[in-house]
């Protein structure tokens, strides 16, 4: 199946339950990116900086840019000037960069705070008290250039479902009350990015309002090497 194809199964499911896609391009050339966006789509995910900021120069002007990957503190300054939501926010030190260079460029960056659920070491997020603490602090309340709009999580890589799902409602769970001690106000605090190809119906089962699907979409990732 085509890439349009393919993206118009996924839209058509989760536009029945109000869910954003988030179309992963990380790997994928301009051109797959076009074919996505020509069939509607406009909100994509990257990884990678340097990636991210070549296919922004080259694509249209309208699409939404999401970072889902590790950000590092000195890679927060190349997408300031356009990204539309930084996910993968793991530290106090990140956000307070973002916030900076959101300063800089005269923006206010919309932002999800990664909560790390999965049993693996290899995955970053900060961790349920770490949330907390994050929010409660005075560095937070004096931040006016970055918005917290939701969390994010990456569950572990594993067959076992009830574990996969187990993670999800912790992570809704933990969203459900910071929602309501430190947003309740606030309508833009309403997303919850989980969810990937291989576990992405029981995210949305479990309350995820934004999925991050890649290959699926676009096919097997082209690496530097193909």
């Amino acid at each position: 199946m085509s890439i349009a194809n393919n993206l118009l199964k996924y839209k058509k499911e989760l536009d029945a339950s109000a869910v954003q896609l988030v179309a992963v391009s990380k790997f994928q050339d301009a051109d797959a990116v076009l074919e996505a966006y020509n069939a509607g789509q406009r909100v994509f995910g990257e990884n990678i900086v340097q990636e991210l900021v070549e296919k922004q120069a080259v694509l249209p002007k309208d699409i939404e840019w999401h970072l889902i990957g590790h950000l590092q503190t000195n890679k927060v300054k190349y997408i300031a000037p356009f990204i539309s939501v930084i996910e993968s926010v793991d530290s106090m030190k990140l956000l307070q960069e973002i916030n900076k260079q959101a300063l800089k460029n005269k923006r206010i960056i919309d932002c999800l705070l990664q909560v790390y659920i999965a049993d693996e070491d290899t995955k970053f997020g900060l961790g349920f008290d770490e949330v907390i603490e994050l929010l409660r602090s005075d560095e937070f309340q004096e931040m006016k250039n970055v918005r917290i709009i939701g969390l994010m999580g990456i569950a572990s890589n594993t067959d076992t479902e009830k574990q996969i799902r187990d993670e999800f409602e912790e992570l809704k769970v933990l969203f459900d009350g910071v929602k309501l001690s430190y947003f309740r106000k606030e309508d833009s605090f309403k997303e919850l990015s989980m969810g990937m190809s291989s576990d992405y119906k029981i995210a949305v089962e479990e309350g995820s309002t934004m999925v991050r699907i890649g290959s699926s979409i676009f096919g097997k990732r082209k690496t530097k090497n193909d």
